[in-house]
């Protein structure tokens, strides 16, 4: 399973791949990036961790829902 993260960049925000720091995605906004989230992992399984603006994890999704290994609702 690959690992993405969603942090807080210069112009917005960004989704990037994990060890890398080329974006896979932008907007402007947090929440316009996680309104396009769903679209772009629709053909990949990972997990993405959603971090504040201080660089804290807030969120984790694993994509499909199916490749969540907990078996909790969250």
């Amino acid at each position: 399973m690959d690992n993405y993260h969603v942090v807080i960049s210069d112009s917005g925000w960004k989704l990037h791949a994990q060890g890398s720091d080329s974006p896979l995605l932008s907007a402007r906004t947090k929440a316009e990036l996680l309104e396009q989230l769903p679209g772009y992992m629709a053909e990949r399984t990972g997990s993405v961790k959603i971090h504040t603006e201080t660089g804290q994890v807030e969120d984790e999704r694993t994509y499909p829902r199916s490749a969540d290994p907990r078996r909790s609702k969250g």
